[in-house]
């Protein structure tokens, strides 16, 4: 396997997905007609001069630095690291530059974080699945040194932070998984295989430990049945994925196939739909997510993550690279990472 130092597959996942977003941002709310009225044929999209990025990388780049700081203090465990990261989203919700057309759940979650006497739990939006969960977990996927019980009940714990539908903890892990696996060498054309199979073994498995009570707020009858009910909408979203890539045509909007992306299991199956359809065209990729009727910029983030952390920091000329906000920002991390 391709170890991730050589390729530089955190520099790469985490440059991918700011480009994806800086790509799709300008397209979100847009229908495909529109989209190639304003911008030309899909396949000539070019980065906007000013690549400004949406609330996708910044809240990316808000989880990377609260993982960065629990794990300067110790092993990531869940306590230190609800409290890093509640600290970092509470400072992306005060921060003017949020001003990109942030989700309502997100905001609506990160003001109740301030409320710092009560539990994070309180402030978890039990019946949202929205993508602003799973946009944002690549980091998770890119940590070295974690355990998989680490990188699992961290990534379904960023996401209860704010989305606490039992779907977006799934599809918060899944996401994370997929971005392991490729920054590991995994081959694409055996990848929905490996993550059905991560699905069924993980769909009885609730992380008390990193969720405590979370799932007595929705009304499951036990934390088991909570946490499948998102496992089981994730893996009818993979029954679709594996249908699409065998059956879709490049040239038609990959959201037909498999969803819009406003919700999480469509982000993650979307998003690596035009992956891989274009597994060694990076670039085709991250366009085929922005030219799509549904959340383009977290659609395009999440397939450049993906291409980045297969494909590694290579797969991004330096012209758009250099360009992209946060550019510092996201070295930080990725070199961090690699290192």
């Amino acid at each position: 396997m391709t170890t991730l130092v050589h390729k530089q597959a955190a520099t790469g996942a985490l440059t991918g997905l700011a480009l994806g977003d800086a790509l799709g941002y300008p397209t979100e709310f847009s229908d495909v007609p529109s989209i190639l009225a304003k911008c030309g044929p899909w396949r000539q999209m070019e980065l906007p001069k000013h690549a400004t990025v949406s609330d996708d990388t910044q809240m990316t780049l808000a989880l990377g630095r609260g993982i960065r700081t629990a794990m300067d203090r110790g092993v990531l465990a869940p306590q230190g690291m609800a409290e890093a990261v509640r600290r970092e989203f509470i400072a992306w919700n005060r921060s003017p530059e949020n001003n990109r057309a942030p989700g309502n759940t997100c905001l609506r979650a990160c003001a109740l974080l301030e409320h710092e006497t009560r539990p994070w739990q309180d402030a978890s939006q039990i019946g949202s699945k929205g993508c602003g969960a799973n946009m944002r977990v690549a980091p998770l996927g890119l940590v070295p040194g974690l355990s998989d019980e680490q990188r699992a009940g961290a990534a379904q714990l960023q996401s209860a932070l704010t989305h606490g539908h039992p779907t977006a903890l799934a599809a918060s892990d899944l996401t994370a998984h997929a971005v392991r696996l490729l920054a590991q060498g995994a081959e694409p054309t055996g990848l929905i295989g490996l993550l059905r199979s991560y699905a069924l073994e993980n769909r009885g498995r609730y992380h008390e430990r990193w969720l405590g009570d979370l799932w007595r707020r929705a009304g499951d009858p036990s934390p088991e049945r909570f946490i499948a009910r998102g496992w089981d909408e994730c893996l009818e979203a993979l029954e679709r994925l594996r249908h699409a890539v065998r059956t879709v045509s490049p040239e038609t909007d990959p959201c037909l196939a498999t969803g819009e992306g406003w919700i999480a299991e469509e982000a993650l199956t979307t998003g690596l739909l035009c992956f891989l359809l274009f597994v060694d065209e990076p670039l085709t990729a991250l366009r085929r997510a922005a030219c799509t009727a549904g959340d383009s910029d977290s659609i395009a983030c999440l397939a450049g993550a993906f291409a980045g952390a297969y494909l590694g920091a290579e797969a991004w000329p330096t012209e758009w690279a250099d360009r992209v906000e946060y550019r510092s920002d996201l070295l930080t991390l990725g070199v961090l990472w690699d290192a």
